[in-house]
């Protein structure tokens, strides 16, 4: 999960986060009009594309979960590798492609990137907490409430201007949240108790981490010229730095199967995944990546389900499905008048 920014359309933040990352389009398609234009020849081509390299990259991303829970280290310790295999996968790849000088940041921009890069720690670190605590489906849906976050403190801090339409959104988004949770399910909520007796203290995790997830996303946008690579790889040249200290303390893995799920997380959901998403998301329009994002949670849904035989209750099922249209209608675009 690494975000970038967000965009203003019509005077509020509109995020657009896969995999707990945000993305703004190119500087070309931001400050292009949003009227029709005619489309190049290969534009079909390009948008088809870009479409299976986001479903690619949220179904990789959907799987997190799993290599999470098969790695069964402290989360701190699983921060850590995800973060220092992902900067060693981002770094060759940069270098590989001719990137290398996008890294180089001084200024308030490292201030800026070293910042979201410690609250992007807290963000895995509590989503990675949490999964045991609830299960990947959950831990997953309530961690996509972040928009919301962006949109309150926007009102808050930004005053930022929030239409009628959006206000009803954004409850409806709140009002799936709770119901996705299953603590109002009596069904649901007993058998997450047998599950786990920290069920509870799962959610709140998620909701922490939604929140630090929302500071990124407001930091990163005080910094738009630090590209999206350049921001995922100091994220995670900060989480390598900050957690040096973990597996010392809490421990290394021991040899074998552990070590391979968390060169999965570093290499596969943070350097492939990374790579996969933004290359997509640069040959699609805003309004298309809106969609596709949820490509993630429901992936993570079905893996719970298949893997792990866990299921969410005819409820929770409910309220995944309004907090994706209510999510949905706050972060598709509007047409231009």
């Amino acid at each position: 999960m690494v975000a970038v920014r967000f965009i203003r359309f019509t005077g509020w933040p509109q995020s657009l986060s896969i995999g707990g990352m945000n993305h703004s389009p190119s500087r070309a398609t931001a400050t292009a009009p949003l009227a029709a234009k005619p489309l190049p020849a290969n534009s079909s081509t390009r948008e088809r594309d870009g479409q299976w390299l986001l479903i690619a990259g949220g179904v990789l991303l959907g799987t997190i979960g799993v290599f999470v829970e098969e790695a069964g280290q402290h989360p701190l310790v699983t921060v850590w590798f995800r973060c220092a295999f992902g900067a060693l996968a981002l770094l060759a790849w940069c270098l590989g492609t001719g990137r290398g000088r996008e890294l180089l940041l001084s200024g308030k921009a490292r201030w800026v990137a070293c910042a979201t890069g410690v609250l992007m720690v807290l963000n895995w670190a509590l989503f990675f907490a949490a999964i045991p605590r609830t299960s990947i489906a959950v831990a997953t849906v309530i961690f996509h409430i972040q928009p919301i976050w962006v949109i309150v403190f926007g009102a808050l801090f930004l005053r930022e201007a929030i239409s009628p339409l959006q206000w009803v959104a954004t409850v409806a988004a709140l009002a799936g949240l709770v119901l996705t949770t299953g603590l109002l399910d009596g069904a649901a909520a007993a058998a997450a108790a047998s599950h786990s007796p920290g069920y509870l203290a799962g959610v709140l995790m998620c909701l922490g981490g939604s929140l630090c997830y929302a500071g990124v996303t407001l930091l990163a946008n005080t910094q738009k010229a630090i590209s999206p690579y350049a921001m995922a790889l100091w994220q995670c040249l900060v989480g390598a730095v900050a957690l040096a200290w973990a597996p010392w303390v809490l421990g290394w893995p021991p040899l074998g199967a552990a070590w391979g799920w968390l060169l999965g997380l570093g290499v596969l959901h943070t350097g492939l995944a990374y790579v996969v998403l933004f290359a997509g998301m640069a040959r699609l329009g805003l309004g298309r990546i809106a969609v596709l994002q949820f490509v993630y949670p429901l992936t993570a849904v079905l893996v719970d389900w298949s893997v792990y035989g866990r299921t969410l209750s005819p409820v929770q099922l409910a309220g995944v499905g309004l907090m994706a249209a209510a999510l949905w209608t706050l972060r598709r675009p509007r047409l231009a008048s």
